[in-house]
């Protein structure tokens, strides 16, 4: 696989499949981006090809527009702000293909940049039709993939349109997750410590499978917590169990067992009747929750247990949430957890997940994290053992 600095981009029309999927909010009857990391992450290929003399063409998904044009789901925002972070025009195309869009592709000078519009307005793409994707290869002579967080979806833009242009290379973000990652699961340095969260073992568990070969320690928060806390017979009261993943839960402490590797569950929790801003709230003393409440975070004696292991650690995954962190009161375990990555001074330490990445954002401590992944499901594809659509068309 080749990436963007060893192919020839002057004066090439540069297709970059960008993840510019950004969250937006209404602001004034005005669309506006309420999160740009994204379209900073993908800062340092765009400028690379601009310096290059790379005619840049842009492309991403937003939302889910179910196929055909919606205006709430225009990239006219990540356009206009793309072009303040840049400090030069970003035209957005009227769309992603056709006659107008070419056009506006053959008029493009070298360091010039295009965005197209919604690669969603057109079912073609998440179906991955062949012509479709033959009119999007028909716009490059270089195609390269920036967009590890779509790189699970064979798509026309991320998989089926690669095969088709003579040039093909991995931008700097996807370069760099597949470095990051790739060592998780490649040479970790140990003790090894894996934090996950979140609210379903049925999301992490091909996770957990594939990492147990790998990890000194497993640290579980989050709602999965409760289905493993179940399946040791510890009463949960009303928090959220899957019912049908508990005998999974047992195979998986059962084969942790077996292979030495320690799996922390809370050992006392916050709990609230609601899982409401202003509920009634209280810590328990131990890992039971009484009948009528919940669990809505790890508890206090559970930070400091979990903050322990973490500090021993040289190497730290952490995807998830402890709690509801989006409620402030249930927040603190989340929170605590983001420090207590942050200062493992002796570790490397990689941190995933939409709530996990927001966290160490507001505890003011994401500069001191080794790697941040925006990779969301793509990253936890990866971390399974999974060959990625959109990596294996690079190569």
């Amino acid at each position: 696989m080749k990436i963007i600095d060893e192919v020839e981009l002057d004066g090439k029309r540069t297709f970059v499949r960008v993840d510019f999927n950004v969250p937006l909010e209404d602001a004034g009857g005005v669309r506006r981006i309420s999160d740009d990391s994204r379209i900073r992450a993908a800062l340092p290929t765009i400028r690379y090809a601009i310096e290059h003399g790379a005619r840049v063409i842009l492309a991403s998904h937003l939302g889910r527009p179910k196929g055909k044009p919606d205006p709430r789901e225009s990239l006219a925002p990540a356009a206009q702000h793309l072009a303040e972070l840049l400090g030069k025009p970003v035209p957005l195309a009227a769309d992603c293909v056709g006659p107008a869009v070419a056009k506006a592709v053959a008029a493009l000078g070298k360091g010039d940049v295009l965005m197209l519009e919604n690669l969603r307005f057109h079912a073609g793409e998440e179906k991955n039709d062949p012509a479709f994707a033959r009119e999007l290869a028909a716009l490059a002579d270089v195609y390269v993939n920036d967009a590890f967080g779509a790189a699970h979806r064979a798509h026309a833009s991320t998989a089926g349109m690669a095969a088709l242009v003579p040039v093909r290379a991995a931008g700097s973000l996807l370069r760099d997750e597949i470095k990051h990652l790739g060592a998780l699961l490649d040479a970790p340095a140990h003790p090894f410590i894996a934090i996950l969260g979140g609210a379903k073992v049925s999301d992490k568990i091909s996770v957990i499978e594939n990492l147990l070969p790998r990890v000194d320690a497993l640290l579980v928060g989050g709602a999965m917590a409760y289905t493993f806390l179940r399946a040791q017979g510890i009463a949960v009261g009303g928090s959220r169990v899957e019912a049908d993943k508990i005998g999974e839960a047992e195979k998986t402490l059962a084969q942790a067992k077996a292979r030495g590797v320690r799996i922390l569950l809370p050992v006392d929790h916050v709990i609230a009747q609601k899982p409401e801003a202003g509920a009634e709230a209280r810590t328990t003393a131990d890992a039971a929750i009484p009948d009528g409440w919940l669990g809505v975070d790890i508890g206090p004696r559970t930070r400091a247990a979990y903050a322990a292991e973490i500090a021993k650690a040289r190497t730290v995954l952490w995807n998830g949430p402890m709690g509801i962190f989006e409620i402030e009161a249930f927040a603190g375990g989340t929170v605590a957890v983001a420090e207590a990555v942050a200062g493992a001074r002796d570790a490397f330490t990689v941190v995933g997940g939409g709530d996990s990445v927001a966290a160490v954002t507001q505890a003011g401590v994401a500069d001191r994290i080794g790697h941040i992944s925006p990779g969301g499901g793509a990253s936890l594809e990866f971390l399974e053992g999974r060959t990625l659509p959109g990596i294996a068309a690079l190569g």
